[in-house]
């Protein structure tokens, strides 16, 4: 059961560390810390992507800023209170992290991911003003113990025209890499926040079967 799940997950990111790590939890006397890294797109420009790493993984104490760093885990969610309202915070969970001579990353594909989910929130299809196709996709992807991660796609093209006939409960496969996107969040009459979103832009999904 424990390796399916962690199977339907699967998150390779490598880039620039540009951060010192900042201590996020600790469970059972384990602590917890993310980190940020500069991760390349093919335009030459940066997704900056949150990692979160075990102080067992390697030395949190220690300023990695410069180094390439890869990172092998799963993509995942959880809910931040903030004031009266819930946000969902995102950052890649490593299991396994390494270090990289610049080489190294060019030579593979530094930011993929696999998830194997269910879309619980009816996707919702919009054009941009220069005409092109957009559909954004809430993916449920299941963790043990009765837990979910809720992973905000985005897919393009025909890709979105296909996730528009989506229902509520779909079994979606989705193959693509995390981006990290700025807006500006609106906090009062005339005070606006600058935030950073991540989501998934999908490069390839197939819809799966319903189970009998």
């Amino acid at each position: 059961m424990l390796d399916k799940v962690f199977t339907n997950n699967q998150v390779t990111i490598a880039g620039e560390v540009v951060s010192e790590f900042s201590f996020s939890h600790e469970v059972y006397g384990e602590h917890f810390f993310m980190v940020n890294i500069a991760v390349c797109r093919l335009s030459r420009s940066f997704d900056i992507i949150p990692v979160m790493v075990s102080e067992r993984l390697l030395d949190v104490k220690a300023d990695y800023r410069g180094c390439i760093l890869q990172a092998t885990g799963q993509f995942r969610s959880y809910n931040r209170h903030e004031g009266t309202k819930n946000r969902l915070v995102l950052s890649v969970f490593a299991r396994e992290v390494s270090f990289l001579e610049n080489e190294e990353t060019e030579e593979h594909n530094p930011n993929q991911i696999f998830l194997d989910g269910y879309v619980c929130k009816q996707p919702v299809y919009r054009k941009t003003p220069l005409g092109r196709e957009i559909a954004d996709v809430l993916l449920a992807v299941n963790r043990p113990y009765g837990k979910s991660d809720y992973i905000p796609c985005i897919c393009w093209g025909r890709n979105a025209r296909y996730a528009d006939q989506f229902e509520v409960g779909t079994h979606v496969q989705m193959w693509g890499r995390i981006q990290s996107r700025e807006y500006q969040k609106k906090i009062g009459e005339d005070e606006y926040e600058k935030r950073i979103a991540y989501e998934v832009s999908v490069s390839k999904m197939e819809v799966l079967p319903e189970e009998s």
